[in-house]
């Protein structure tokens, strides 16, 4: 009942920047979180930042400085900038929704299918 599309993937240098966008969509009454997980080859999913309903942002540590999480409420939009990439960057980016839904109460939590930042050295 929610989609999530993710665009601004691709490849960079190391040291470039690219910037990624997550709309969702569907009978979203309200959202409370928004945020961003990757996933690199052999490893597990880990949180890369998230960002309130308050405007609250949480970053992982090896983004700190370099990342920027924001949203756009009116537009259920959230943005990550990523400035500094580094070669480790690499990895599948997924965006992660978690809100309410119109005549729920009921926490839904949803995922975009992921857009692929690849960094070269």
């Amino acid at each position: 009942q929610v989609q999530l599309v993710e665009s601004g993937g691709g490849l960079v240098q190391a040291g470039g920047s690219l910037r990624l966008s997550c709309v969702a969509s569907g009978r979203i009454r309200s959202i409370m979180v928004m945020g961003w997980y990757r996933q690199a080859p052999g490893k597990e999913r880990e949180l890369v930042a998230t960002i309130t309903n308050g405007g609250n942002t949480n970053y992982a540590d090896s983004v700190k400085g370099r990342f920027t999480v924001s949203r756009d409420s009116a537009k259920n939009t959230v943005l990550l900038q990523m400035n500094s990439l580094k070669p480790e960057d690499t990895a599948v980016y997924c965006c992660n929704v978690n809100g309410y839904l119109i005549g729920s109460f009921s926490l839904f939590r949803s995922w975009g299918q992921g857009t692929q930042v690849t960094v070269s050295s």
